[in-house]
């Protein structure tokens, strides 16, 4: 990378040059002054390190309109994320998924009940607590492997048992699963 008396490389002086170019290309995408500047920054430091120079003009705008297009759809994932999140903290639930999800959970609760006591110990510290296994292992005296085998024994009892009462609910009709709900 060759640089000039000023100690700029080649891109560099081309970017400084273009700068305002590519801010204005951004701006007209996304709309905000703040995010263009920001992604035409973006922009420089996604190319820094390149042996880029005038030739390579097309590939820096290229790159600041990709970034300002994978903003938006950014944008626009978190805001249907965020629109889905409040639509679902606002649906009630009908008495009928109320009472499924009890029973869903009242047999989750005694699946884990079932567990041997050190697996179900195990499965709380990782999943409630939130420990890593190796946390784990040292916390209890036994290898991380153990713990790993142990995780998996308890997953897969609480996946049998959802799957069983999955299996259930969609192959009763649907006013036997009501009544085996109340």
């Amino acid at each position: 990378m060759s640089t000039n008396a000023a100690g700029m490389d080649g891109y560099t002086r081309v970017f400084v040059r273009e700068r305002q170019r590519i801010v204005h290309l951004v701006r007209r995408i996304v709309g905000c002054d703040s995010t263009a500047e920001d992604i035409a920054q973006d922009t420089y430091l996604r190319l820094k390190g390149r042996d880029l120079g005038e030739a390579d003009l097309s590939l820096m705008f290229r790159t600041a309109q990709n970034l300002a297009l994978d903003y938006l759809r950014a944008r626009r994932v978190r805001t249907e994320h965020a629109r889905q999140s409040a639509h679902d903290d606002t649906t009630p639930a009908s008495p009928e998924q109320a009472a499924d999800s009890r029973t869903r959970l009242d047999g989750l609760l005694r699946t884990l009940r079932a567990l041997p006591p050190r697996t179900r110990q195990i499965f709380l510290m990782q999943r409630v607590d939130g420990w890593t296994y190796p946390q784990i292992g040292r916390a209890l005296g036994v290898s991380t492997s153990t713990v790993e085998k142990e995780m998996m024994l308890a997953m897969h009892r609480c996946r049998d048992f959802l799957h069983s009462h999955a299996m259930t609910e969609s192959t009763l009709p649907a006013d036997k699963r009501r009544s085996m709900t109340t």
